[in-house]
């Protein structure tokens, strides 16, 4: 009694898929950039917290009636004010918001670049990839901090 074969056995078929699953692990990386999602998002994130740390730091200046004065310092943490708002200082920023893993170069006066990582800002302290968040201090009483994303490089 002969007996025709008339397919794949459950075995062949499950090394089959094994070794797709492999290729796909493996190759989908270098077809999908999550890498520049990944840092957009860190963007957003940096900016919600500088968001909030402002607002936090300009109520704690209200309460202590610092907050028309071109320059003042709050207390516990000290804080460099402009205006009741964190001034553009790496210093002042980590104090209120808590930034202490990200790379921060210069911009303009009264500003300052924030990079999820050092690619994000060259050693001349100026935009090199456009992946930073732009923090400018505020420049008069009730006028608030302006916070920017420039995420085109990421």
């Amino acid at each position: 009694m002969k007996r025709n074969q008339a397919g794949f056995t459950l075995i062949e078929l499950i090394i089959v898929i094994v070794i797709l699953g492999i290729l796909a692990v493996t190759a989908a990386p270098k077809f999908l950039d999550f890498g520049s999602d990944a840092r957009k998002s860190v963007l957003q994130g940096v900016k919600g917290s500088l968001e909030s740390a402002s607002s936090l730091v300009y109520g704690k200046a209200i309460i202590a009636g610092k907050q028309s004065a071109a320059t003042e310092t709050l207390t516990d943490p000290a804080i460099s004010i402009a205006y009741g708002y964190p001034a553009a200082t790496e210093d002042d920023l980590k104090a209120a918001a808590e930034l202490t893993d990200f790379v921060f170069g210069t911009a303009a006066a009264g500003a300052i670049r924030i990079a999820a990582d050092a690619a994000g800002l060259n050693t001349g302290d100026t935009a090199n990839e456009n992946c930073y968040v732009q923090y400018a201090q505020s420049t008069g009483p009730a006028v608030k901090p302006v916070i920017t994303i420039l995420s085109d490089g990421c």
